[in-house]
This record gives C-alpha cells, structure tokens and sequence, in this order.
C-alpha cells in the first residue's frame, strides 16, 4: 500500500515547500514515486477543493483513513489568548487540526525552525511554538511527553529554510525503515550532528584569527561580522545549496538559521564581544583558553592568509 503523508502548512512564509521543490537526485515527482508515497494533501500541489481537504482530514481523525507520515511546515499560531483564531482554516483553529492529526500519524516531522522551535512568529501576540519545542525549551504545542504512532517524538528538521537533501533523504530513511537517531533537540544527528563551520571555506582564516571587518574579503566572518558558522549545527558546507555553494562561500555571514533561538534578538551583521572576543563561544571551550590559544594564533599566522586578496 502507498505511504500516505499529508503536509500541513501553518504560520509560515511557506519557504520550506520552495526549497523542497528545488531537490534533485532525486527530484520530488521522481522521489514521490520510487518510496511510493501518496500526497494526500499539500497546499501547493493538491487540486482537492478546501470541503475535499476537510473531509479528508475528518476521515483520519476519525481512524477511517491511516496516516502514515504528517509533516507540519510553520510555527503552530495559538494567539490569540490561546485561541488559534489567528490561524484557521474553514474556521477552525489549525492548532486543533495538528494536534488531531498527529495523534493518528505513525511520524510527525516539523519542517524548518519554525516548525521545530517557533522561529518567527514567537512573540506574545501571535503566540507561536514549535511543534515539540518552544525555543529552546522542549514542550512546545504537542507537549514533552509527546510521541508518534511509532515511538518517535516529533522529528525536527531545522533551517530557513529547510535544506531539500534533508527533507527528502529523512522521508527516505522513515519510508525504507532506515535507523533515525536523533539528537538533542530532535534533530538527526545524520545532517545536524556537525557545526556549519565544518566544511567552511574560510577554516583556515578562522583558526588564524585573520579576521574581517568588512564585505568583501576572503578572511573570517565570526569575530566582527557576525557569523554563526561555529555555533549553529547544520550540514551547510556538507551538502551545498544547488551542489555548488553555502552562505560562507559567497562572503556571507552564516545566519545560524537552524538554531532553536533563531532569529535572535541582536544585529546579524555584528558579533557580540567582550573586549574582542565574542561572547558566543563554540561549544566546549572555556573563554580563558580561546583567548589565549587564538592570541597565538593570531601571532603565528602564515603570510599568504595575511595578504588574502579580495574574492573575486
């Protein structure tokens, strides 16, 4: 039998469905057709009518219809008071619908961080939340204790938006039966278990302290201009964006966009520092240490890296 997935798109700008539909190798039709899955609805592709769209969603709340994969793309919207009206469809709450749903899916996957960790929306207005986790604390909508059809807490699959690769070879992994481990925050640790530092193209510049401070040069962007290459995990300068690049590459900061506190609350252009030093520090190292190991560095740096030329 096909393996039924409904996608449910709530607060959101919809850019994880855009970049799923850049995937290739394969390509989304082609990938649709070899795990023999059947799109029971997605806002994009389907030409249900909306009375069509209901009723199907009645029919799995109701157990008349299995529900084997639902992936939710957006923050669950629960504003105002709580009452979801911010965010409907027909009329109702598409909260209700999430939490209705999920409790008939065999897995749930949250599509991009807001999605994951409520990402945008996240105010006090608006009342958005990630499926399983709010930020950084774990909970969310669908509450802690929450698990799917098949023993899964909500997959999270974080970025903005969510790299295709990642959408498309997690599908493969839950329809083949292949082992997804999953990390601290419901992340699999296949695509999220490195920094996006890893692979970065400006490595050596970074571990010699020659730093920018402007656009436009080939050295390291995280002392001055902001980038979150050291602190965010994700498989950026892995897989590449349309197999030939990532921000880094083309002289821009590293957004940290699969972080659970993304987007924060200060410039993205700018690196928070104490006397120079960034606040935010890879994971594991003490502030006294980097400070003095990246002094060293900084003295021991090769010629060639300190007379970079302008990328071209």
């Amino acid at each position: 039998m096909p393996v039924k997935l409904f996608w449910l798109q709530c607060g959101g700008c919809g850019g994880d469905t855009w970049s799923l539909f850049n995937s290739e190798s394969p390509d989304l039709p082609e990938l649709l057709d070899y795990l023999d899955i059947e799109v029971l609805w997605h806002p994009s592709v389907s030409s249900k009518t909306q009375s069509e769209r209901n009723e199907l969603t009645e029919r799995i709340e109701k157990s008349e219809l299995e529900l084997d994969i639902l992936c939710i793309e957006g923050s669950i919207i629960c504003g105002p008071s709580g009452t979801g009206m911010f965010d409907t469809v027909s009329g109702r709450p598409k909260k209700e619908i999430v939490l209705s749903l999920a409790e008939k899916a065999r897995y749930v996957v949250a599509v991009g961080t807001c999605a994951a960790f409520g990402g945008i929306g996240g105010d006090y207005v608006v009342e958005a939340t990630g499926a399983q986790f709010n930020k950084r604390e774990k909970g969310g909508f669908l509450g802690n204790d929450f698990v799917s059809g098949s023993g899964f807490p909500v997959i999270n699959l974080p970025g903005c938006p969510c790299h295709p690769d990642i959408v498309t070879g997690t599908l493969s992994a839950l329809v083949e039966g292949d082992t997804v481990r999953l990390g601290e925050y419901n992340t699999p640790v296949e695509w999220y278990g490195m920094l996006v530092h890893e692979g970065c193209s400006r490595n050596e510049y970074h571990e010699y302290r020659v730093e920018e401070e402007k656009f436009g040069e080939k050295g390291c962007m995280f002392f001055h201009l902001g980038c979150h290459g050291p602190l965010a995990w994700g498989s950026c300068n892995k897989i590449l964006w349309n197999r030939r690049s990532s921000k880094t590459r083309v002289g821009v900061p590293c957004f940290g966009c699969t972080r659970p506190d993304f987007p924060q609350q200060y410039p993205f252009f700018e690196t928070r520092n104490i006397e120079g030093i960034p606040i935010d520090l890879p994971e594991g190292v003490s502030r006294a240490h980097y400070l003095a190991y990246k002094s060293m560095a900084a003295a021991a740096a090769p010629r060639r890296l300190k007379t970079r030329k302008k990328v071209e």
